[in-house]
C-alpha cells in the first residue's frame, strides 16, 4: 500500500530549521516490520529538541518527530502482531533518526512495538507517553528501594512538566506525601490536580538544601527531572538509606556534590532512562498505568491538540512554558 498522509516535518536549509505540516506517503517510511496508523502521539521535550534541529537528538533532515504513539497495526510482517491490534510505542529510536508519531503513519521494527495493556485507551497511553513511562519507571525504583507513605515526604521536581506532573499524581494516587517543587505559580494545578501536599518554589529549595555539602534529611526520597542543584540538594536533604532518581537535564546537565551523602547516609542515586529499558519492565510499568497507578485525573492532566497547533506547542516546550502534557490528536 502506499497511502497519503499529514505530518509535521522538518526541514533543514542553510542551518535553519522550518516546521510545516506536509503531505508524505507511507512508501517514504522505513522498511521495518510494522505500519502503524497512528491515532495519538504526545509532545515531549526531546521532541521539541529535534523539532529545533538539535543533532544531538536528531542526526539528518527532513525528519518527522514525535517519540510517542498510540495506533492500529494495519500491514504486518511480524508473528509477534497481526493487523487491526491496537499498540503503543515509545522510546527506542522512533521519532530521533526514524520518522516519528507526529506523522499518521509510522513504521518500526515490531521488537519497538507493546500491546495496548487492558486497562489504557490508545488516547491515555498517550496522556502518559514516554513522560508517564519514565515517571513509572522512577516510582518503580522508589518501590524497589522499599520506600512506603510511612517514610516520609517524597520531593518530585519540575512538578508541572511532562514527568514530573505524572509522577506526583501517581505517588499521591498511592498514599505519598508530595513536597512539588517548581518554578511556575500553578498551586491549583498542583495540589488540587495533581495532589501533591505543598509546594516548594524551586529558588528556595536549592537555597535552603544546596548551600552545605549535607542538608538536614528532610525527604524519604526524591524523583528529580531537571539536574543541577536542585538534584544534588535533593541528593543532600534525603535520610539516611533514602533513594534518588535522576532522568533529566533541563536546568542543568552537571552535578555538584560530595560522597557525603552516598558515604553518611547510604543515599543511592538511580538513573533513568526510558529509551532503552527493556521490555519486560515496559510491560510491568505499563500495567500498572493502567492499573494501580492511573490517576483518576488523567484527562484533566493534558490538553488534546491537533497537527495545526503543533508547532506552537513545541515552542512553548521548549522556552520552559508548558503545563503538564500535549497530546496530539490524528484527525485521519
Amino acid at each position: 500500500m502506499n497511502e497519503l498522509f499529514k505530518a509535521l516535518l522538518i526541514n533543514e536549509q542553510e542551518s535553519k530549521f522550518t516546521k510545516e505540516i506536509k503531505a508524505l506517503r507511507t512508501d517514504q517510511l522505513p522498511q521495518h516490520e510494522l505500519l502503524i496508523r497512528v491515532s495519538y502521539s504526545s509532545v515531549n521535550y526531546k521532541d521539541a529538541l529535534s523539532a529545533a534541529g538539535n543533532k544531538g537528538v536528531t542526526r539528518t533532515y527532513p525528519h518527522v518527530p514525535g517519540i510517542d504513539a498510540a495506533g492500529v497495526v494495519v500491514n504486518s510482517k511480524s508473528d509477534l502482531f497481526t493487523e487491526g491490534e491496537e499498540v503503543l510505542v515509545t522510546g527506542w529510536d522512533l521519532g530521533m533518526n526514524t520518522w516519528g508519531g507526529f506523522g499518521e503513519y509510522i513504521r518500526i521494527p515490531a521488537a519497538w512495538a507493546l500491546k495496548l495493556p487492558s486497562g489504557l485507551s490508545m488516547k491515555e497511553a498517550m496522556c502518559f507517553g514516554t513522560a508517564g513511562l519514565t515517571a513509572g519507571l522512577s516510582v518503580h525504583q522508589l518501590l524497589k528501594a522499599g520506600i512506603q507513605p510511612e517514610n516520609g515526604e517524597i520531593a518530585v521536581s519540575g512538578a508541572t512538566g511532562g514527568v514530573g506532573s505524572i509522577a506526583v499524581a501517581i505517588l499521591a494516587k498511592n498514599g505519598f506525601s508530595v513536597a512539588a517543587i517548581s518554578g511556575k505559580q500553578e498551586t491549583a494545578f498542583l495540589l488540587d490536580t495533581l495532589g501533591a501536599k505543598r509546594i516548594i518554589p524551586r529558588d528556595e529549595f536549592s537555597a535552603t538544601f544546596d548551600k552545605k555539602p549535607l542538608s538536614a534529611p528532610s525527604f524519604a526520597a526524591g524523583i528529580d527531572t531537571v539536574g543541577g542543584s536542585i538534584l544534588s540538594g535533593m541528593l543532600k536533604a534525603t535520610h539516611y538509606g533514602g533513594i534518588v532518581t535522576a532522568c533529566g537535564m533541563v536546568a542543568a546537565a552537571d552535578l555538584h556534590t560530595s560522597v557525603f551523602p552516598f558515604i553518611l547516609r547510604s543515599v543511592t542515586l538511580a538513573g533513568i532512562d526510558s529509551v532503552q529499558a527493556p521490555m519486560e519492565i515496559r510491560k510491568q510499568v505499563w500495567e500498572l498505568l493502567g492499573t494501580s497507578w492511573k490517576p483518576a485525573q488523567l484527562d484533566s492532566m493534558v490538553e488534546e491538540i491537533s497537527l495545526d497547533a503543533l508547532p506552537e506547542k513545541l515552542d512553548a516546550v521548549l522556552a520552559g512554558k508548558a503545563r503538564g502534557r500535549y497530546v496530539l490528536a490524528h484527525a485521519h
